[in-house]
């Protein structure tokens, strides 16, 4: 066999294996733990996987057997499939779309990065919960005509502060609240926790520290930037870089006449919510500071919503990590 299709799930792995004349070699199904002895035990060949959950765990051990791994987008595979959907048609299609000379691949994550990734990801949970929880306060304590500040600190600055409306509340209201803050405190000290090691991170990363010197990122940006782009030697330009975030319009154009939307908003939507909240920062401190280096983002402002100048910036500043990544550099400021 020269190329097989991998199918990924839980338990069950459908495998299908063809030689280098396209004719069908082997299919079947794998249990869990047959897996790497199976891969194992066979020549080296081309393996392709559908990039999901695991996809990274298995092309790591499936590369250690000395086989080319390439991952590929699940929605570039599905026009591969014929017919009904099952999961031995889509090893079959994974098979088909691996050979491909045009097809776009993943490249395979380190656990290093990954573990930074799940930093990100536990900390937008705790962040998300802590967000509920300060909301469902505020309409409870609204319910008795007391308007909370925004902002968590200020909120629990309020609850801790003796006021003589918060005083006044029902004895079951605040049996009711007590828990809640008590909650609402905690996931402060967990998110703060996971910062400290964001952090760490951060310090010793080549790659995050040179990112970092790029106007709008800081260290939630730069380490998730250097965690989820594993090598950006694979795309062309920075516009496809662009393009791969979701920072570039949709186009539908015909009969030579171009028609452009909004941006696309596809790939990894937590970096691109990351680049576009730097780029707002920068255009704040461009409004007070009005120096020649921010004269691109004042012209912009006269004839554009600030939404719109905020993802127009994220999408020049994902072009300057790319370059940066790529040629191992730091960000230089040009002279206006």
């Amino acid at each position: 066999m020269t190329t097989i299709g991998l199918d990924l799930a839980k338990n069950v792995f459908p495998v299908h294996g063809i030689d280098h004349e396209g004719n069908v070699r082997i299919r079947r199904s794998l249990r869990r733990s047959e897996v790497i002895d199976y891969f194992g035990k066979l020549s080296p060949c081309l393996v392709g996987i559908e990039a999901c959950a695991t996809a990274h765990h298995w092309a790591r051990e499936i590369g250690r057997s000395g086989h080319t791994v390439r991952l590929m987008p699940p929605a570039y595979v599905k026009p591969y499939v014929k017919r009904n959907k099952n999961d031995m048609a889509d090893a079959e299609a994974i098979c088909e779309a691996v050979r491909r000379p045009n097809m776009r691949f993943v490249a395979v994550k380190t656990t290093a990065q990954q573990s930074v990734l799940m930093l990100h990801r536990c900390r937008a949970l705790l962040v998300r919960q802590r967000t509920m929880l300060a909301n469902a306060i505020r309409a409870h304590l609204a319910e008795f005509g007391i308007a909370m500040p925004q902002g968590i600190r200020t909120l629990l600055a309020a609850l801790n502060a003796p006021k003589d409306e918060v005083n006044d509340l029902p004895d079951l209201v605040r049996v009711a609240l007590t828990p809640m803050t008590a909650s609402l405190m905690e996931l402060g000290h967990r998110i703060k926790e996971l910062e400290i090691e964001i952090a760490r991170e951060h310090r010793g990363n080549e790659t995050s520290r040179r990112l970092e010197t790029i106007p709008g990122f800081g260290v939630m940006t730069s380490t998730a930037m250097a965690a989820t782009v594993a090598d950006p030697t694979a795309f062309k330009s920075g516009r496809e870089f662009a393009a791969w975030l979701g920072l570039t319009p949709r186009e539908s154009s015909s009969g030579g006449k171009q028609r452009l939307g909004g941006i696309t908003k596809m790939g990894d939507g937590y970096l691109r919510t990351l680049l576009v909240v730097g780029a707002t920062a920068v255009i704040r401190f461009a409004r007070e500071e009005g120096s020649a280096k921010t004269a691109w983002i004042r012209k912009l402002l006269e004839k554009k919503p600030t939404k719109v100048v905020a993802v127009a910036l994220a999408n020049k500043m994902a072009r300057i990590a790319w370059a940066l990544m790529t040629r191992g550099e730091v960000y230089r400021v040009i002279p206006a």
